[in-house]
């Protein structure tokens, strides 16, 4: 064999490689993304597919504990941009990222330095407030990012566009644009245009009361979020940055009134509508 064709098959080898590693990873990011945030409209019919599979399809693993897929993942590629960065205690800051699918809502990448001090969130609805005790020392990126996500009053007029059933007790917010009204093919796909890595995953669990974000794959966090109002079998995926100390009867009420099928995996808009009009973050009294 001559040399240039060795540096063929060299290189023939090293893509096969790259393809390989690269259709694992997308294989294992759809397996684990059960709460989703949408990153193209060309996918929402693979997240449908993904649903079904995980309800028990033709998926021969799926059991009772399955929980819906809502929207498909996408893997985080060397081509998707610059990687966040995990929060570096001798500086006190977080690397937040620009996303590859840009924003929604324009305000900014958030400081990069963090307060770590305790702290509350308060989401204004139209339904009543709904109080987040906030872990900043657990969680100190996610949290920093809604502290200036509150700030820029991004989250102002939004609504909550999709709302799980008892089997799925989870309301996710967090998308400026959704309509929530079960027509709308982008609704959840709406983001800040920077995203941050995973935090406080360790035995995370996702049982009543508990807020955590919503994400399209590993280190992909933005502005949605979920809340869950039951006990869920999320594996540990989602960062769970704070506990709700008021409004759970809010969620209650919201499961009550059901919600607008169709949606994915069981899911849909909520019918009793839940819209914020602030959010802010204050200190812990």
């Amino acid at each position: 064999m001559s040399g240039k064709d060795r540096q063929k098959q060299l290189a023939r080898e090293h893509y096969e490689r790259q393809t390989q590693r690269r259709l694992e990873r997308e294989a294992k990011s759809k397996r684990n993304a059960i709460i989703g945030t949408s990153v193209a409209a060309v996918v929402v019919v693979g997240g449908v597919i993904a649903a079904t599979t995980l309800l028990g399809g033709s998926d021969t693993t799926a059991t009772a504990t399955s929980e819906p897929a809502p929207s498909p993942s996408s893997s985080v590629s060397e081509a998707a941009g610059p990687a966040p960065t995990a929060f570096d205690p001798a500086a006190g800051t977080c690397g937040y990222a620009a996303a590859p699918d840009g924003a929604v809502k324009n305000v900014g990448l958030p400081p990069a330095k963090v307060d770590k001090s305790p702290k509350k969130m308060t989401i204004e609805t139209n339904l009543g407030d709904i109080v987040i005790e906030v872990s900043a020392e657990k969680t100190p990126c996610t949290v920093n990012s809604f502290a200036h996500l509150a700030q820029k009053k991004y989250f102002n007029g939004s609504k909550c566009h999709r709302l799980g059933s008892d089997q799925f007790p989870m309301l996710q917010c967090g998308d400026p644009l959704a309509k929530a009204d079960g027509k709308n093919p982008t609704d959840g796909q709406g983001g800040p245009g920077y995203r941050f890595v995973n935090e406080n995953l360790e035995g995370a669990k996702y049982t009543r009361g508990v807020a955590a974000m919503a994400n399209s794959g590993p280190d992909t966090n933005g502005s949605q979020f979920f809340l869950v109002y039951g006990d869920t079998q999320l594996p540990a995926d989602y960062t769970p940055f704070g506990t709700v100390t008021k409004g759970l009867e809010i969620l209650d009420k919201v499961n009550k009134a059901g919600f607008i099928p169709p949606g994915d995996g069981g899911t849909g808009a909520p019918k009793e509508t839940v819209e914020i009009k602030d959010v802010t973050m204050s200190s812990k009294s």
